[in-house]
């Protein structure tokens, strides 16, 4: 090193006065990486920088999201203060004005309509000690039964097909460590260098080992590059394509027949089922070649160990339960489960997809994956609430269903914690128009999202830096987030904005907590017995172990590395096999004259969820700065559209004008829109709302669209 470049280094190191060093993890995907934010102040300015911290999920890895997360934190747009809008525009008001409005409409709106004309959207990117006093304030503070979240937009087919297949879901049934020793890998429907590239190394370590890489997706991605074959598979198939895979297994004898027999129900039922199918008639249907669905089965009923991972892109589908049993059924046939180097993954979305699911948030759930409609789950959860069991509510309906409930004018207020239900949901444009019909709409977030707009009062949060708590990621670890980074204004962490208000409802008995440890301590024992046990979990284990995963009955027990050794979690400890005969596939919107062309969405790697984090990130945001529609070139030429031209899409429910990319990585009759961005270009505008009838996911991979140039 040169004299001059060591004389420039002592002088920056001289003034650098102050370093400070904050603990935290990544508030974005599953992945949950623990990271360090660094502070160092030069002079009179401060300067940041993230950098990855070691865990046993990431081993100290981070993406272009974690590193420039603390941007939106420190952004000069974060709410810092309560808002109220008078005439039509918002104004500062101390806390104390806000909850006293918020207590006046609140029990106005109860005494006059009842307590379910109040209700409650979650998130899935809260703590786990938040969305438990979520749950715990609807259904004991305001009494009640409308209460939802936005995870239930992301994971929830996966979810309810892994309960009905195995009787309980923990996203991964496997350790993360396991996926580079398997030899063979399904991807159905996930693009992971995009939406959790901290993974990709465990995929990368795998294939390096010698296994067999399967990836089903219409679009070449960088995660389908990494496979030994892509399936470009026609949208809104795969079970069809899953059946196949299905009869070639049981045609060829490569099943196994002891475990079916000893730890499954119904293999008889889809042995005649899969009889009545044609492979020919499935590759036509699918557009995958019928050779390509012969060799994927026989390559995965040959190996001795095998994994399926699925996500959004079979899950998003209006029978997104169905597709995920039927794929499920792959590993029960094989069986390729409840063992080492076998199991099944579900790539949970949100940062906190996997928790947030299991205490409470979820209309028809109470905390440890307990069911609101069984009654030994709510005596239990009754007595650890100090209520009567009679006051409990029953269930609600789900998170777009709450939108249909307000523009019947059954719900009249709405408490919307860390969501932005106007660009996030199907056919956003009937949200916003219910959302306008609220007689009262608070909002807790960080910043004035487009949903906040519409807000009566708008209650500023914190961070991820700030609010401490504890999250489980993918593989159902549950880590301790540390956050001791310097409140921004007077914001309030979520827990405490809930405690106020229920404080000011004269619930504050219920609701006595002046930490996240103690609510964990109270989570902790709600959560004994149930499916979702984190009662032998303490955040004193979870620093030393750095997470542990659950069920994890005592502070004695181990962790559950494996799920399903033994037993399922169905009572009688066998699978449920799947037949889709006895559940036909909905309708589903097919091409016509009118809507010529497929379209689904999806995330790029530089934007997260509704992008009101992200799009405040000058360093992500300048790597995509507005949303796109990726067509093949032929598709193009067809509808005379060249790079970079304006497109209006247009769907029944509504149209967007986004700007083209012409790429040959994408199926001849499907378009490709990410839905970061906001109104102008929400890609959710175009979405049918129809509902998959188990689990009321909407169908967001499959839309029929028609485009036309702007540019002319």
């Amino acid at each position: 090193m040169s004299d001059l470049m060591l004389k420039y280094f002592r002088e920056k190191q001289q003034k650098v006065q102050t370093e400070n060093v904050y603990n935290t993890q990544c508030p974005f995907c599953s992945m949950q990486c623990k990271m360090q934010l660094i502070e160092e102040k030069v002079i009179s300015r401060k300067h940041y920088k993230s950098i990855g911290k070691d865990n046993p999920t990431s081993n100290g890895r981070l993406c272009v999201k974690g590193m420039h997360a603390h941007q939106h934190a420190l952004h000069p747009e974060r709410i810092k203060q309560p808002l109220m809008k008078v005439n039509g525009q918002f104004q500062e008001v101390s806390w104390k004005k806000a909850l006293e409005v918020i207590k006046e409409k609140f029990t106005h709106i109860k005494k006059t309509y009842g307590p379910n004309a109040l209700s409650v959207y979650g998130s899935a990117s809260i703590t786990n000690e938040e969305a438990y006093v979520l749950g715990k304030f609807a259904r004991v503070a305001l009494q009640t039964k409308y209460i939802d979240y936005n995870g239930r937009l992301c994971m929830a087919s996966a979810a309810t097909g892994a309960n009905m297949t195995f009787g309980m879901d923990r996203g991964f049934t496997n350790t993360i460590e396991e996926i580079k020793h398997t030899r063979v890998i399904i991807l159905a429907g996930t693009n992971i260098a995009a939406c959790q590239p901290t993974m990709m190394p465990y995929l990368e370590q795998a294939k390096n080992n010698g296994a067999y890489i399967i990836a089903i997706d219409p679009r070449e991605t960088n995660t389908t590059k990494l496979a030994d074959i892509h399936v470009k598979i026609k949208p809104g198939t795969d079970i069809d394509f899953a059946n196949g895979m299905l009869k070639v297994l049981v045609e060829n004898d490569m099943i196994d027949t002891s475990f079916i027999h000893t730890k499954t129900h119904n293999y008889d039922n889809l042995q005649r089922y899969l009889s009545t199918l044609s492979l020919e008639e499935i590759a036509t249907k699918t557009g995958v070649p019928l050779s390509d669905i012969i060799q994927i089965a026989k390559i995965f009923g040959s190996e001795p160990t095998g994994m399926i991972f699925t996500a959004r892109g079979i899950e998003q589908q209006i029978n997104g339960t169905d597709t995920v049993r039927t794929f499920l059924n792959l590993l029960l046939i094989t069986g390729k489960i409840g063992k080492k180097y076998c199991g099944y993954g579900a790539i949970t979305g949100q940062g906190n997809g996997q928790g947030a699911r299991e205490h409470g948030q979820k209309t028809d759930q109470l905390p440890g994956y307990r069911s609101i409609e069984n009654k030994s789950d709510r005596q239990y959860i009754s007595k650890v609430w100090g209520i009567e069991e009679s006051d409990l509510p029953r269930k609600g309906v789900s998170a777009y269903e709450m939108f249909k409930k307000i523009n019947q004018n059954e719900i009249k207020s709405m408490l919307i914690m860390c969501s932005n239900p106007i660009v996030s949901n199907p056919n956003a444009n009937f949200v916003k128009k219910a959302l306008s019909k609220l007689s009262f709409l608070v909002v807790a977030d960080l910043f004035l999202s487009e949903t906040a707009q519409l807000a009566d009062i708008v209650l500023p949060s914190t961070s991820y830096l700030e609010d401490e708590g504890t999250m489980t990621n993918v593989e159902g670890r549950v880590m301790l987030r540390e956050a001791n980074f310097p409140i921004q204004g007077n914001a309030k962490h979520d827990w405490q904005i809930i405690c106020e208000i229920a404080r000011v409802l004269k619930k504050e008995k219920y609701f006595p907590y002046t930490s996240a440890e103690e609510i964990f301590e109270e989570l902790r024992i709600a959560s004994r017995g149930g499916k979702a046990d984190y009662s032998g979990i303490t955040y004193e284990r979870m620093k030393k172990e750095k997470g542990v995963r659950w069920p994890c009955p005592s502070t004695q027990s181990n962790e559950t590395t494996i799920l399903f050794k033994e037993k399922f979690a169905h009572g009688d400890g066998k699978a449920r096999i799947f037949v889709n005969e006895l559940h036909p596939n909905l309708s589903k919107p097919a091409l016509s004259t009118t809507y010529p062309l497929y379209l689904t969405t999806g995330r790029v790697m530089s934007h997260y969820l509704t992008g009101e984090q992200t799009r405040r990130s000058s360093s992500l945001r300048a790597r995509e700065v507005e949303a796109y529609m990726e067509i093949h070139p032929e598709t193009a030429k067809l509808y005379h559209i060249r790079p970079n031209s304006l497109v209006r899409v247009e769907s029944r429910y509504g149209s967007i004008i986004v700007r083209s990319r012409i790429v040959s990585t994408i199926r001849k009759d499907t378009l490709f829109i990410p839905f970061h961005w906001d109104e102008k270009q929400n890609v959710n505008k175009l979405i049918d709302d129809t509902l998959d009838p188990y689990c009321q996911m909407p169908g967001f991979k499959l839309t029929v669209v028609t485009i036309s140039c702007m540019d002319r």
